[in-house]
């Protein structure tokens, strides 16, 4: 087996608010995007994932009502056994619209961080295990803001986990600089959740070392915001047909080959899109066939800058 539910999260970006950049998500889709109809479909998918197996939930400020409707679900479902993080630092500002110019804006400052910590909890309180820097970059005024480490520092001592979350060409050099952050000799991150798929695998060497540390590592975006299903290159098209299946579960099954990958996060936006991406877990890549996977990275900036011209929809 390439892995196992366990090894499994879902990701609510694609289901917690109208518009996302994810290639192919549109169809799958309720015809009215309207609050009540994604609050639907999002507790069609945690319900169906559950069955599955999975059990880690990965959400954030900055997915529209994605911790809204995750607190409903837990509400009604009570399941047991569920790992929850979120994402503090981006906020949502799309105001439930798909023709908006900005839908989410990006802030890493102590006031961001006071205020999303509180509305996190009032939303999910002691459900959170996990709270994640959103989008963290090399360059981030976190890395001298020493009020904000201190009160990021405070909040393990409540049993919640640290974590980022990273993007862009430089994913690698974040890693290892935010690794190297500690307060009163405590490193201050456990997790990390990270980019990483066959056009962009350059944070793997990091992940690894990560992984290495006992840092927890969460990988998102396999498909590459659907690049890898919506226009696959040949060599994924071929590998998926030989294995009649789908060049999701393709990507996804390279992605869970690596041995440093403790949680890979699946983004569906129906039931039929998860059931195509858990059909990973059975699917056996050969060695040539990772090697032919291995062949198609781009060079970061492009890929990067590729990812930046996404359209919301």
């Amino acid at each position: 087996m390439t892995g196992a539910a366990d090894r499994l999260g879902i990701g609510l970006a694609a289901l917690g608010r109208p518009a996302y950049i994810n290639l192919g998500r549109g169809p799958a889709l309720p015809a009215e995007r309207d609050v009540a109809a994604m609050r639907e479909a999002t507790w069609q998918v945690l319900d169906r994932a559950y069955q599955l197996g999975i059990r880690w939930i990965d959400v954030a400020r900055s997915y529209g009502r994605a911790e809204e409707f995750l607190a409903g679900w837990l509400s009604a479902r009570e399941p047991a056994d569920i790992t929850v993080s979120s994402k503090w630092g981006y906020a949502y500002v799309g105001d439930w619209r798909i023709d908006t110019d900005t839908h989410e804006v990006k802030e890493h400052s102590v006031e961001r961080f006071r205020l999303q910590r509180g509305e996190s909890w009032r939303l999910l309180g002691d459900a959170i295990d996990v709270y994640q820097v959103h989008s963290l970059t090399v360059d981030s005024p976190i890395f001298g803001d020493e009020a904000l480490l201190a009160e990021l520092a405070d909040l393990t001592a409540t049993g919640v986990r640290l974590g980022f979350s990273t993007s862009g060409p430089r994913q690698a050099d974040t890693i290892r600089r935010a690794l190297e952050l500690d307060v009163d000799g405590e490193r201050l991150f456990g997790a990390v959740q990270s980019t990483w798929n066959p056009l962009e695998p350059s944070a793997g060497a990091a992940l690894a070392a990560a992984h290495t540390a006992g840092v927890h590592v969460l990988v998102k975006e396999s498909l590459a915001n659907g690049r890898l299903v919506a226009e696959p290159p040949t060599e994924v098209s071929e590998i998926a047909e030989r294995h009649h299946a789908g060049t999701d579960a393709v990507a996804l099954a390279a992605t869970l080959r690596q041995p440093w990958a403790d949680t890979v996060l699946l983004g569906p936006a129906s039931v039929a899109q998860l059931t195509a991406n858990v059909a990973a877990l059975r699917l056996e890549l050969t060695e040539d066939e990772l090697a032919a996977l291995g062949g198609l990275a781009e060079p970061p900036d492009t890929y990067w800058a590729r990812r930046a011209a996404l359209t919301w929809q």
